[in-house]
């Protein structure tokens, strides 16, 4: 039987190195990256409504606020207090 998705270590998943290197927002195909999902998965649930990170639509174009990436990645940048 066929699947219609593909495991997310496939997908090229990021280190925390990389995910806290991030600029302040990514496109879409970073943050399925991040996650370890697809892009096309990542645009279904934007278009669904169910992505789970903040997104900001700007016109045809989607971003997403790092800082809402680590959020849900339940991370963030190092602090040097």
């Amino acid at each position: 039987m066929a699947t219609t998705s593909t495991p997310a270590a496939d997908h090229g998943g990021m280190s925390l190195e990389e995910v806290l290197a991030l600029p302040v927002t990514v496109n879409v195909v970073t943050a399925a990256r991040a996650l370890g999902i697809g892009h096309n998965k990542a645009y279904d649930l934007i278009k669904a409504g169910q992505f789970p990170v903040r997104t900001l639509a700007m016109g045809s174009t989607v971003r997403i606020p790092t800082a809402a990436l680590w959020e849900a990645l339940g991370i963030g940048p190092l602090r040097h207090d």
